[in-house]
């Protein structure tokens, strides 16, 4: 016998891979310049000069066991050392090497996290809508319930209210996304004070800590003057769970930390948690070149400018035709009403124009759909013919 879970698991994608495997498919058949994939977050924008020169200097001036052996389980000491001295200077923290555990990026620090707080079945973990679909599976891996917060579409900020309900004696840890996939929604400062109050209340009131996880693969891609974030400094109980994936544009190279502040409650315990459930899961020693090469481009990022220049030609262009958006303040992410109820049929009627973009119903928002701008500005201008038809199919 098998895992029946984990059959299903294999056996059905999510939305997003489903739909940019099809994607690949399709431009096979219709030629890619014909193909109008807006279905994953998969930047476009080259990674910035500092990458390529590491790389280059890491092969030309190291042994080959220093840049592709085994570091410790939790990382290169020096790599982390230089994370925290970072994050000291940027946000005033006060971090060492060992606040850090390196992860093979955002998606290994939030199972390694879970898998370290849940400790047993009753344990709930609350995600707030929109969010991004595999947070419910790593949460049910980790042995914990889910429990969905609704999406305020109003303002895509937090429902307090809703959340305060959500929020029980069972309550392990609340996990936030900002900015935000799908809605590219920033918390702003007033919902980030509002939570941080909400969930000192509900801690003391149960008499155990309500963590706060904060996936953080997109905080430095804001736009129109916004500040970068730093959670601690709102809630001091916040675990980060950050990856280079975006900044740098090294999705594939999978690499990234958890970040256990000492004003974490029990943070030594959790720190040694966080390093036993990187063992159980095999996620020990992060890459280890790549480790390196974060280190040598510390501070960095991609042209976050070529993604404004992508969100201010699509979110114009859409609304001039008619469509309803939401103008995102960060990540490379278009949240759009659909145009009927359904959004799945809706996003159905857009694959017949090779016009791929996401159904928002996997991300607790139905009624919306997702379109990824990380992408060539050309295909972006390329497409609107196939929007306005869409548009017109409604009309």
């Amino acid at each position: 016998m098998i895992s029946k879970d984990m059959y299903e698991l294999g056996s059905k994608k999510s939305a997003i891979r489903e739909l940019f495997e099809y994607g690949k498919k399709q431009a096979e058949i219709v030629g890619r310049e014909n193909v109008f994939d807006f279905s994953i977050g998969n930047p476009t924008v080259p990674a910035p000069e500092c990458v390529k020169d590491s790389i280059i200097e890491l092969l030309q001036t190291s042994k080959s066991q220093e840049i592709h052996g085994y570091t410790s389980a939790q990382g290169d000491l020096q790599v982390r050392k230089g994370i925290a001295e970072y994050m000291n200077n940027t946000y005033k923290s006060n971090l060492g090497a060992d606040n850090f555990y390196m992860t093979c990026g955002a998606a290994a620090s939030l199972t390694i996290t879970l898998k370290a707080l849940v400790a047993d079945s009753e344990d709930e973990v609350v995600i707030i809508a929109p969010y991004f679909p595999e947070y419910k599976v790593f949460i049910r891996n980790a042995g914990a319930k889910v429990v969905v917060v609704p999406a305020d579409t109003d303002t895509f900020q937090i429902d307090m209210d809703l959340l305060k309900e959500a929020i029980s004696s069972k309550t392990k840890a609340i996990i936030i996304n900002t900015p935000n996939n799908p809605s590219g929604a920033v918390y702003s400062e007033k919902t980030l004070r509002d939570l941080a109050e909400l969930l000192e209340d509900k801690s003391e009131e149960y008499g155990n800590p309500v963590y706060l996880i904060s996936d953080e693969p997109y905080r430095e891609i804001v736009y129109d003057g916004l500040e970068i974030q730093y959670i601690p400094d709102y809630y001091g109980n916040t675990i980060v769970c950050y990856s280079y994936s975006k900044s740098l544009s090294l999705p594939g190279e999978r690499i990234g930390y958890i970040m256990v502040p000492d004003s974490v409650v029990n943070s030594r315990e959790v720190y040694t948690a966080v390093s036993g459930a990187g063992r159980s899961l095999g996620f020990v020693c992060a890459p280890s070149m790549f480790q390196k090469v974060v280190l040598k481009c510390i501070g960095k990022t991609s042209d976050v400018n070529l993604y404004d220049a992508n969100r201010k030609l699509l979110y114009e262009g859409l609304t001039e035709m008619g469509y309803e958006c939401v103008k995102p303040d960060g990540a490379f992410y278009l949240f759009v009403k659909s145009l009927e109820e359904n959004s799945r049929r809706f996003a159905e009627e857009a694959k017949k124009l090779n016009l791929l973009i996401v159904p928002a119903d996997d991300f607790g928002c139905p009624g919306y759909v997702r379109i990824s701008y990380c992408v060539d500005p050309e295909m972006i201008k390329r497409s609107f013919d196939a929007f306005q038809k869409l548009f017109e199919v409604y009309s």
